[in-house]
């Protein structure tokens, strides 16, 4: 009775219940407002493109940056502010992603004239989503930590297709304690978002997997064209393999063989997905990481060269799954050079007879 009558009956308790209901919306409000600070997204690419939109989707404020000023023109129509340096970036937000081809990129983007750590602000989140070598990572740590900054090593894998779904995979380096804050942006762009261990390991383990990628793709490729030979249809012979043994990603998702998938890069002429020159260049780094480690690789070295050939004869535009087209390709230009050959030992043979 005390109660009501203070809070003047019962249309007054509801009138009050419904004021701390308000309050602590508001309150829930604010805190989700307040984690969706201004994100840096640095490198706008095949996979940095989809990514950046998935961070957008998510609520948060991006400011962008990319090498190529066309890349932005779509973050501007969706609302995002778009820089002139990667410094500018720093400047104005205090976690930053950034997703760049290579470890020389990467370099002039965190150290550069322009770079990252120019106007860099203290206690900053660096999250670095390339695929690059483990040592570089560290080398970039130290620097980052110098300024007074925090840099992590995320690469991811899935690919295009999962860049955009939102279903990365990313291995992450870096101070255990700084995990769960780069896990809050991750997880806006990927389901698996795995902490490896010490700034580098993230990098390790992105290297493994994408020699490991490169193998079984090539292997793929190989059966299903020794198949095809033979006289199978590659539907079919890609729909056994599924429930069988030789089942793998590079069969089951991403077949290299056009025709037998929709949606992936070989139903395109190669076009989109994962290129054959940041193949070859990931696989160069399992080839340095594997010298300095003095890890036996013959199939990861296999690898590489047949990518760098690719490379080589045009194929470095194309997805890393046209390895089919390549050796199909090789297969003819093999047989239109040993026919002389083959030729003049029949004659040679016929001969005897």
């Amino acid at each position: 009775m005390a109660a009501a009558v203070v809070l003047g009956g019962p249309a007054g308790w509801w009138r009050w219940h419904r004021r701390v209901r308000a309050a602590r919306a508001a309150m829930v409000c604010s805190r989700a407002m307040a984690s969706k600070t201004p994100v840096g997204f640095i490198g706008l690419g095949n996979m940095g493109n989809p990514m950046a939109k998935n961070l957008v989707k998510h609520g948060y404020p991006v400011i962008a940056y990319d090498v190529f000023p066309e890349a932005c023109k779509e973050f501007q129509d969706l609302g995002a502010q778009v820089t002139d340096s990667p410094a500018d970036v720093a400047e104005r937000a205090d976690r930053i992603i950034t997703m760049l081809p290579s470890s020389p990129n990467a370099i002039e983007v965190y150290t550069g004239a322009n770079g990252i750590l120019k106007k860099v602000k203290k206690g900053s989140l660096l999250i670095d989503s390339s695929t690059i070598d483990p040592a570089v990572s560290k080398e970039l740590a130290k620097a980052v930590e110098k300024m007074g900054a925090v840099f992590m090593d995320a690469p991811v894998s899935g690919g295009v297709g999962a860049a955009r779904a939102g279903n990365l995979t990313f291995m992450v380096g870096g101070v255990e304690q700084e995990f769960d804050a780069a896990k809050e942006l991750l997880t806006c762009m990927g389901s698996n978002v795995v902490y490896c261990g010490e700034v580098g390991t993230g990098q390790a383990a992105k290297i493994c997997n994408n020699m490991l990628l490169a193998i079984s793709m090539i292997g793929t490729a190989e059966a299903m064209n020794l198949g095809i030979r033979l006289g199978l249809d590659p539907k079919l012979l890609a729909k056994i393999l599924n429930m069988s043994s030789g089942r793998c990603w590079s069969s089951d998702t991403y077949n290299p063989v056009p025709g037998v998938m929709e949606g992936v890069p070989s139903a395109n002429n190669y076009q989109g997905g994962f290129g054959t020159t940041l193949m070859a260049k990931d696989l160069g780094l399992a080839q340095i990481s594997a010298t300095n480690t003095k890890t036996p690789v013959p199939l990861g070295s296999q690898a590489h060269q047949i990518y760098r050939m690719m490379c080589a004869k045009g194929y470095a535009l194309k997805d890393f799954s046209a390895v089919f087209q390549f050796l199909r390709e090789e297969e003819t230009l093999t047989r239109e050079q040993h026919l002389p050959e083959v030729l003049t030992k029949c004659t040679f043979v016929l001969g005897n007879y």
